[in-house]
């Protein structure tokens, strides 16, 4: 269904629409753009890698991104560093940014051609999105930055072909062995 579109229209103009569409279809406000740019970014990409059979793996590399966001914000509880501007928790990192910035990495170096404009629309729509959390005073730079680079590194490290995604595959399953022998070690012999 996907593929059909991508072929007949090209992808620079699609992509070009989806962001543009995001952006006209909500409240004229930075925090509202920013908010529609981060779900548009990674669900253009979506689009994209669904065209090239590639969906299921970018969502579960994307979901891993997101899940590393929320998770460190609760480990890191009440500390200074988790702390919004504009008051409370859960603020480092920016898992708004954290989402555009996968997008748009996948977006650059999957999907858009090497057209100049293009890219450099999704990458400003990325940037836009840190910078609009930074204005709402949901987070500051360093919470900001922190997400961009989250989802950039979880979209180039843990990519299929990548070393590091091969690692921590192994380290899992040296953890799994290491838990399943343990569990078995404490259980009594039937002999």
């Amino acid at each position: 269904m996907i593929r059909p579109f991508w072929k007949m229209l090209g992808r620079v103009q699609l992509v070009l629409a989806a962001l543009s569409l995001s952006l006209i279809l909500c409240e004229p406000a930075a925090r509202r753009y920013g908010d529609r740019l981060q779900i548009a970014l990674p669900v253009v990409a979506l689009a994209c890698a669904a065209a090239d059979g590639r969906a299921g793996e970018l969502l579960l590399r994307f979901t891993g991104v997101i899940a590393v966001a929320h998770g460190t914000k609760q480990l890191l509880g009440n500390t200074a560093l988790n702390r919004r501007p504009g008051g409370g928790s859960d603020g480092f990192p920016s898992a708004h940014t954290a989402a555009a910035g996968f997008g748009a990495s996948a977006l650059l170096h999957d999907c858009l051609p090497p057209h100049p404009v293009a890219r450099a629309v999704v990458v400003i729509g990325a940037g836009f999105v840190g910078a609009s959390r930074i204005q709402a005073q949901a987070h500051d730079i360093w919470q900001v930055l922190a997400g961009a680079v989250l989802g950039w590194l979880g979209e180039r490290v843990l990519r299929r072909d990548s070393h590091a995604r091969r690692t921590v595959i192994r380290w899992l399953g040296s953890l799994r062995a290491a838990c399943r022998r343990s569990l078995w070690s404490h259980l009594p012999s039937r002999t």
